[in-house]
């Protein structure tokens, strides 16, 4: 039943079928043919998954995400890394990196940064900072990956909801990681600058005092991150009651204190949420069908069962494990991943000993690089169609940030710490 089950999701893929209806359609049969839960069961199970304390938090972090744009903070925080970066090598694509590290502590969401920075960021890269087409969309689609990875991600939530592990450590968890990251991507842009020439966004460093002024216009949105670690360490709140905490939080800067936002913006922001949203929890929907189905079949206990046979080197069981995580990126979006893949090999992983914690940073990642890839790579289908580069140019001039992030992995394997140092200290 279990061939047959991911027989009919591939070839609904293939046939073109969205995703959310393939993962529904293709658990149908356990429910239909083997007599062992009846069809409502299915329709029970779509309504049950929505109905989840911490689930809350994605529409609170998505509908801030899109309040961002219409309340002055996006455009400060892009000021603010100009500043920073913008002098160095590869100019805005340093600005790019730093402020998908600024936005990660926001917007939570690595599609939503990639599609925001291409339009504000993309064409002042081309005309400007001497980028070709697909440099530009290469650095903007890798940088994005830091928001998935910097809290308040979206996927680490839906890690945590659909694998029963604490977000809030989760959150944590991210912190080091997504710097880490952002340094390595940096590191990497400003090598393939000085290859390629790219210049300096910014003629000289900026002074104190040019930094200090721009840093107190910012202050608001880098502010959040903060109020973020202390409330989950001292327990003002959970990561539900965060996002709403960010919204209010972003309403009142809009409407009181840079007074940008106004009831046209917040409109359209809503309706931004509304549809972003709508994605989301239809995925959800199915995929908990799906899980479902896949649970009655004892899908992860076969799974755990045949690597387990195998192997037993933990090392080989977590390599096979992110190979089949980075495959199935591949070809699915990633909450659909997160939400089909990693309740089956996340129970082997934790039984060949790894951290649930650590192995939730890892997979969320290489799950968001697996939307870098073709044939269905989300990031990659959204900076290249706004800037129109083909994929093959983009694949292309990725190759040194996939080095980046290949050694990026390595060390997040090799030293489990730099995952677990902050939620172990503080939570």
């Amino acid at each position: 039943m279990l061939l047959l089950i991911a027989g009919l999701f591939v070839l609904f893929l293939l046939s073109g079928m969205p995703v959310a209806f393939a993962l529904a359609l293709a658990s149908f049969p356990v429910f239909v043919l083997t007599g062992t839960m009846p069809p409502t069961v299915a329709i029970q199970k779509m309504v049950t998954a929505t109905q989840s304390f911490p689930l809350l938090a994605v529409p609170f972090f998505i509908f801030a995400g899109n309040l961002m744009n219409s309340t002055g903070i996006t455009e400060r925080l892009i000021r603010f890394a100009r500043l920073l970066t913008g002098w160095l090598a590869g100019g805005l694509g340093q600005v790019s990196i730093a402020l998908s590290l600024m936005m990660g502590g926001i917007s939570g969401s690595a599609v939503a940064d990639a599609s925001m920075e291409a339009r504000l960021l993309g064409p002042s890269m081309i005309a400007k900072g001497g980028y070709s087409k697909a440099a530009t969309a290469a650095v903007l689609a890798f940088g994005s990956i830091i928001t998935a990875t910097i809290p308040p991600s979206i996927g680490l939530i839906l890690f945590g909801f659909i694998n029963e592990v604490s977000i809030g450590r989760l959150f944590l968890a991210g912190i080091v990681p997504g710097i880490l990251l952002t340094l390595t991507l940096m590191v990497t842009a400003w090598i393939v600058a000085k290859r390629n020439g790219y210049a300096p966004d910014l003629a000289t460093p900026p002074t104190f005092r040019q930094l200090w002024e721009s840093f107190r216009e910012s202050i608001w949105a880098l502010a959040f991150p903060v109020i973020l670690i202390v409330g989950f360490r001292f327990g003002f709140f959970t990561a539900t009651e965060a996002g709403a905490f960010l919204v209010f939080y972003t309403l009142f800067v809009g409407f009181f204190v840079y007074r940008e936002l106004n009831f046209a913006n917040l409109y359209e922001a809503m309706k931004g949420s509304i549809s972003d949203l709508g994605m989301v929890m239809l995925l959800i929907m199915m995929a908990a069908v799906l899980g479902y189905a896949v649970t009655i079949e004892q899908g992860p206990q076969r799974i755990a069962a045949t690597v387990t046979a195998l192997t037993s080197e933990p090392v080989v069981i977590l390599t096979l494990v992110l190979l089949l995580l980075l495959l199935s990126g591949m070809f699915l979006e990633g909450a659909a991943n997160i939400l089909l893949v990693t309740p089956i090999v996340l129970p082997v992983l934790i039984q060949a000993g790894y951290d649930p914690i650590h192995m939730g940073i890892l997979i969320v990642t290489l799950i968001n690089i697996g939307g870098l890839t073709p044939p269905v790579g989300v990031i990659m289908f959204t900076v290249c169609g706004i800037l129109d580069v083909k994929t093959g140019e983009f694949s292309k001039a990725s190759m040194p940030y996939f080095a980046a992030l290949l050694v990026f992995l390595v060390m997040l394997v090799a030293f489990p710490a730099l995952s677990l140092f902050v939620p172990g200290h503080l939570m």
